[in-house]
């Protein structure tokens, strides 16, 4: 004791009030897990102390509150004995509002099964209702009486508390004072981050436990109210999305048409499965623009080995991604849905963190997921682990080679180290490898110098070819010599024969693509989402270039046909290898940036700005204006409709694509 108090005052109070706050949220958590624990299910240690994770932030947020108050000299306890009344009511404050937020979450979990989030402010728009929903389904009159009883006992309790320190004899002054302060600060700090890592501790990080009530059990509800209040208005109406139901439905062949259920869901098998289920390796290329690279006539030949790749591939020319940025094409590749959330990205939407992904249908297969960085990023992790069983990431901790820059470590040794694990797998296995280095800061790592020489052009030259700058170029050419280091190792492997490859930009990158396109690809911004989608696989399919039109939706059902392994399609996306499929393919973009919706065609973009409302239908094959005539109209008319019935269609599957129940 004589030690403790050497401890200022201040510091030796506000712990103490933490400590109660932090003790009530594990008391909490303990009632939620044994309350609405499943049968057979048994305690989880480390959903437990993950969740005490989340109750450290919060509480240490309460206490750097504490003392930034306290830095006024009016409101410091200990320098105006009066103060105790102010912080008697503030304290009394915030645990009345921790009542109500715990009392909404446990209420909340028992309706919907989901813990509090910000989505339950929507319920303020019919006040009357919801509250008449709750008094007849709840005994809200004693939950009120409780409330105000452990209200009471907890004001009662600070008075004493900080009246019993005011009385404690106070320190001299001294530096050691100020260490204290120092430390105590930054240990509050420390337990705010909640990580000794690069990203702090966000709501994605309770959903490594791939089981939902480990999770929820985790999670502390101001956290997950918090982390999904920029999404409160998201979500779709019903009206709309049923309307839209026939045009959507006939779009994907869905058989069992269903607008009361809604009903998407697209089941297909195959006789004639193979003994050997093939391997695959979906690699999501960082900002792999179409207009930048060789295949399209670049003269600054950026990405030779590639180019050589696509003609021993199966090379879709014209593949878009559904919107703009990595972590909505990392959710559409993954999930085969559009990320149109805005303005922040699906992933990061603890609301739709449960999706069915086509790639859990790889039943026999072994699931890996590589990053040189971290999930953590953008809540990635959230969505793999909570919807891939059995999924093994590999992260920048999990490599040898060291970290280049904020993207983790390079994606040459990103490749390679991926390629020794997958080349010691005795089974088949189905495998995500996601790149970073064609991104600023343009890293090529000093190892590489010897054997990848940079290129120096004058910035006129840049521009004229779609190039920011050097730094830009040689980034681009870098990410090739990447692709030919992975696959020259990959073809030293067992695995390489029975492997199926496929190459995709995660997003297309804005600019002037002068005349390597028609002028609607800059004008109108599709190069934004235009990139290179290769299947690649010597051996088991047959090189050929392909016009027509595809997207980044589509990979994840080709892929299974050409495994032959049977799958569920809640999603958009169609088999690009179905020959019997003879109706005209769009690709859906929503781009972020643009505010825009639009599908596109073999012949034309369609595209209606949200904001003004403004339209465009232009050429995508020339530069000729499109006249106005009957079967022109007619198209403008299909592709509007198309639009409206996808975007809406998009907003209601992002709730509503849940991963299938064992």
């Amino acid at each position: 004791m004589g030690f403790l108090n050497k401890i200022p005052r201040i510091i030796r109070w506000v712990f103490s009030v933490l400590f109660l706050f932090f003790i009530l949220m594990s008391l909490y958590r303990l009632l939620f897990f044994f309350h609405y624990q499943p049968a057979n299910r048994p305690f989880s240690g480390s959903a437990f102390l993950l969740g005490m994770r989340y109750d450290a932030r919060m509480v240490s947020i309460l206490g750097i509150v504490m003392l930034l108050l306290c830095l006024i000299p009016f409101l410091n306890p200990f320098k105006r004995k009066a103060a105790v009344g102010f912080w008697t009511i503030f304290l009394s404050l915030v645990f009345f509002i921790s009542l109500i937020v715990y009392g909404a979450d446990f209420y909340h979990y028992d309706y919907l099964h989901q813990r509090l989030n910000a989505s339950v402010l929507n319920y303020l728009q019919d006040a009357g209702i919801s509250a008449g929903m709750m008094w007849q389904t709840y005994p809200l009159l004693k939950i009120s009486v409780a409330f105000i009883v452990l209200l009471l006992l907890f004001a009662g309790w600070t008075k004493r508390k900080l009246k019993a320190f005011q009385e404690k004899q106070p320190l001299e002054k001294s530096k050691l004072n100020t260490v204290w302060y120092i430390v105590f600060v930054l240990i509050l700090g420390g337990y705010c981050f909640g990580k000794l890592n690069q990203y702090p501790l966000r709501w994605s990080d309770a959903f490594i436990f791939t089981d939902e009530f480990k999770s929820a059990t985790a999670l502390n509800p101001y956290q997950s109210f918090f982390s999904s209040l920029s999404f409160k208005n998201s979500g779709y109406d019903i009206k709309k999305v049923r309307e839209s139901y026939a045009t959507m439905a006939d779009y994907l062949d869905v058989k069992d048409k269903d607008s009361s259920k809604l009903n998407y869901e697209r089941t297909y098998s195959f006789t004639d499965v193979p003994q050997v289920h093939p391997n695959v390796i979906v690699v999501i290329c960082e900002s792999f623009s179409a207009y930048k690279s060789s295949m399209f006539g670049n003269k600054m030949d950026a990405t030779p080995y590639f180019n050589s790749m696509c003609n021993e591939g199966v090379f879709f020319e014209r593949c878009f991604t559904p919107a703009f940025g990595t972590a909505r094409g990392v959710w559409a590749t993954i999930t085969g849905i559009p990320d149109v959330e805005q303005p922040k990205t699906a992933s990061r939407n603890p609301s739709a963190v449960d999706q069915h992904t086509i790639i859990s249908d790889f039943t026999d297969h072994k699931k890996f997921y590589f990053l040189g960085g971290s999930t953590t990023w953008a809540n990635i992790r959230g969505l793999l682990h909570n919807n891939i069983e059995d999924l093994t990431i590999y992260e920048q901790e999990n490599f040898k080679a060291q970290k280049e820059d904020v993207w983790g470590i390079s994606d040459k040794n990103l490749f390679l180290e991926a390629n020794k694990i997958l080349s010691q797998q005795t089974k088949p296995f189905f495998a995500v490898i996601q790149t970073a280095d064609n991104h600023r800061p343009y890293t090529i790592p000093a190892e590489d110098l010897d054997e990848f020489k940079k290129v120096n052009y004058p910035a006129d030259t840049l521009k004229k070819y779609g190039f920011d700058d050097n730094g830009q170029l040689n980034a681009f050419r870098y990410t090739d010599f990447n692709y030919r280091k992975f696959i020259e190792a990959a073809k030293k492997e067992k695995y390489f024969k029975n492997t199926i490859f496929v190459f995709v930009g995660d997003h297309g990158l804005h600019g002037d693509a002068g005349d390597l396109f028609p002028q609607s690809f800059t004008k109108q911004g599709i190069l934004n989402e235009h990139v290179p989608l290769l299947f690649y696989a010597p051996g088991l399919l047959q090189p050929k270039k392909v016009r027509k039109v595809a997207s980044q939706l589509d990979i994840l059902p080709s892929v299974a046909s050409i495994c032959k392994q049977p799958y569920i399609n809640n999603a958009f996306g169609r088999n690009l290898f179905d020959s019997a499929d003879t109706k005209q393919r769009y690709a859906f973009i929503a781009d972020p940036d643009l505010s825009t919706i639009g599908v596109v065609s073999d012949e034309y973009y369609y595209r209606r700005n949200l904001k003004t409302g403004s339209k465009d239908f232009v050429s995508v094959i020339n530069n000729d204006p499109v006249n106005n005539n009957a079967h022109t109209d007619s198209l403008q008319k299909q592709m509007s409709t198309l639009t409206e019935a996808w975007y809406e269609t998009a907003k209601y599957l992002l709730y509503n694509n849940k991963k299938k129940k064992k």
